[in-house]
């Protein structure tokens, strides 16, 4: 039996009436960018979030970046990142203007170790942003204790973690603000790319309205240099059908996980995710570290399980940040990571006999 990492298409059968049914109303409005649809999105993920405001935009990369613009945050400032993420949190900063100045995640959780903050931060420094790695909460308290202390601005890269809690408290709602993707393969995944700001900061709120908008309050009208990045009347669409089902689907990807769990704790040299008391992860992905990674994941392929490497290169280590000079060696908990991680199939439509039919190839591709 083959085992695919992860269907899209299962999804969308499932909700073939509603979403049809979404998009003759789109279709039939005539009004595409804007308007009822997105308006309506807007306020149901707000209320979803616990926040006053939400705002879409193209991407999840738009929504980190235009919440740095709003706050004028640029050249010559710094935002704290993780060492450990997909580089979208770094780009953020750059396409803003700033610098991402990385800092070594938490061995256990994966995610930015609150403790490591405060020997990152300089006189340039203006934010941090931990994302929720693969649906697990950061530690935000420990994070903004620091924050508020050092007059610091948190953004949560919330893009894998939505409908996460951290001590009952829903990501997109622990923090100055947040940024969401929507890219089809999330736990709330659009039809195409999409995105939105979530915050209870008012002035906020109306200047990335006005940022993805080109600037703009009233057509034609451009109080400053803005951009074009809108949550389109399809997406924001289907994303309300999707929001509707989401807390089942984490639900199953919940029940998939505990499975993974209690079955493979005894697998030796596996080192399986480790979730705080405090935290109520959404599994957007179930990644396991094994010092023989690469063989581990070749072994599965050969027998028909699809897995994926989140992520192979740590950003600073990438082209991309090539003219920053850092060399291997300088941030050793993120290498580390990339080169012993391996994410497990998990999502809504993985069946129980999907599930157990890896944990079967896993346990024979690592028996002595």
């Amino acid at each position: 039996m083959r085992v695919p990492f992860l269907e899209l298409k299962p999804a969308s059968v499932e909700l073939k009436e509603e979403l049809d049914a979404v998009y003759h109303r789109v279709m039939d409005s005539g009004w595409y960018l804007l308007g009822k649809e997105l308006a309506a999105f807007e306020a149901e993920f707000a209320a979803y979030c616990g926040v006053a405001h939400c705002v879409g935009v193209g991407n999840g990369l738009d929504a980190l970046h235009l919440i740095l613009r709003a706050w004028n945050i640029g050249p010559g400032d710094e935002v704290i990142v993780p060492s450990n993420t997909f580089i979208a949190t770094w780009l953020a900063v750059s396409y803003a203007g700033a610098t991402p100045v990385p800092v070594e995640p938490d061995a256990r959780t994966f995610n930015l170790a609150p403790e490591k903050i405060e020997a990152a931060i300089s006189p340039r420094t203006k934010a941090i942003m931990p994302v929720h790695l693969y649906g697990q909460p950061a530690d935000m308290d420990a994070i903004l204790a620091v924050a508020r202390e050092h007059g610091l601005k948190v953004v949560e890269d919330a893009a894998q973690a939505h409908g996460a809690r951290y001590r009952r408290r829903r990501a997109g709602g622990l923090a100055d603000a947040a940024g969401f993707s929507f890219y089809p393969g999330k736990n709330l995944g659009a039809l195409s790319d999409a995105g939105a700001v979530t915050t209870d900061d008012n002035e906020l709120a109306d200047r990335v309205r006005q940022l993805r908008n080109y600037g703009s309050k009233e057509k034609y009208f451009h109080d400053f240099k803005g951009f074009n990045s809108r949550l389109d009347e399809f997406q924001a669409a289907f994303l309300r059908v999707k929001l509707a089902k989401l807390d089942a689907w984490n639900e199953r990807r919940c029940a998939i996980a505990r499975r993974y769990l209690e079955a493979l704790r005894d697998v030796k040299d596996l080192v399986l995710p480790f979730v705080p008391t405090w935290a109520e992860p959404v599994w957007h992905l179930f990644v396991v570290r094994h010092p023989r990674r690469n063989q581990l994941q070749q072994q599965l392929t050969e027998a028909g399980i699809g897995t994926l490497i989140h992520y192979p290169v740590p950003p600073h280590l990438s082209g991309a940040y090539a003219d920053a000079g850092w060399g291997r060696g300088r941030l050793p908990v993120a290498e580390a990571m990339a080169d012993t991680v391996l994410s497990l199939p998990i999502g809504p439509h993985l069946t129980t006999h999907e599930a157990d039919t890896v944990m079967t190839a896993l346990r024979e591709a690592l028996a002595p």
